[in-house]
């Protein structure tokens, strides 16, 4: 809803813009143009923000959680047979560090 606010404010912004700029000297053209670049900056700015919080509540991802433990069963099934405990601490290992990786990398990602 905010975005189609500032999309509406910047609409009329530039309205009047143009309205003002056949109705003053041409010396004032950069000005003009200069303060509306300065409108959207901020509604972009603003915008970027709030994808940003809507992104970071969002949390731990979720899907690899669930992929590696539905592939961690047949992944423990193969490992014991060819490894037996060996192997299947391995693949587990393996499994906890995929996690680790991806939950170490989404919050250095949402620290940005």
């Amino acid at each position: 809803m905010a975005a189609t606010e500032d999309s509406d404010r910047l609409a009329k912004d530039l309205e009047a813009i143009v309205a003002a700029r056949s109705d003053l000297d041409s010396s004032y053209e950069p000005a003009l143009v200069e303060a509306f670049l300065e409108r959207v900056d901020e509604a972009v700015d603003k915008r970027v923000e709030s994808e940003l919080k809507a992104r970071e509540a969002e949390g731990f991802d979720k899907e690899i959680a669930f992929t590696s433990m539905a592939l961690g069963i047949p992944i423990t099934v193969v490992a014991g047979i060819f490894g037996d405990v060996y192997g299947i601490a391995a693949a587990w290992t393996g499994i906890v560090g995929v996690n680790i990786a991806a939950a170490w990398g989404g919050r250095r990602k949402r620290r940005r």
